[in-house]
């Protein structure tokens, strides 16, 4: 199974199809880690920025989406997307589970407890814009980064967990190159 993960798309359609289109081609499922529509005050808004087109993107995904809430959702996100907005996704997909949820709220000390404590395989978090893919005790804490507004990167980012060969990759959206790999196996 291929799992995409992206974060802080801010209304961005262009960078939702990038992934789509590159990426997530040939994935199964998806999770976002939050901040689906709205660009947020202090951000500009990101290239492609069209909401209700990204809302329209979402709701008619080939595969299966779970969204984290993230601190630029809103009720009114929830009224025009199909699938549920949820503050912590929980899921575990052949064997491997997963803890998803913005990064907002708390510190990551905060985030890897209730990581154990659900006994996740992964942490998936967004809110930064910044990259990250590093294993914290049994735990694999993935942040893919931003889709739309990058800032450790040019380019936008996503990560795809393939639970068949044990890898997991973050991925540049312009390019395709292979950005951070980790590999993984069960517990």
């Amino acid at each position: 199974m291929k799992i995409g993960v992206i974060s802080d798309t801010h209304g961005s359609a262009s960078a939702w199809q990038q992934a789509i289109d590159g990426p997530f081609s040939d994935v199964d499922f998806i999770f976002h880690a939050g901040d689906v529509l709205y660009h947020g005050a202090r951000n500009p808004f990101p290239f492609g920025y069209r909401t209700a087109g990204l809302a329209d993107l979402l709701n008619s995904s080939p595969v299966p989406v779970l969204i984290a809430r993230g601190n630029c959702d809103s009720d009114v996100d929830q009224v025009v997307i199909n699938y549920p907005i949820q503050p912590v996704v929980y899921s575990q997909l052949e064997g491997v589970r997963y803890c998803v949820m913005h990064g907002d709220q708390g510190g990551m000390a905060d985030f890897l407890r209730l990581a154990h404590r659900f006994k996740a395989d992964f942490l998936i978090t967004g809110h930064s814009h910044i990259r990250r893919l590093q294993k914290e005790n049994s735990v694999i804490h993935l942040n893919p980064g931003s889709a739309a507004l990058p800032k450790d990167h040019i380019n936008g980012s996503v990560g795809v967990i393939d639970t068949l060969q044990r890898v997991v990759n973050i991925y540049d959206l312009e390019t395709g190159e292979v950005l951070s790999s980790l590999d993984f196996s069960p517990r």
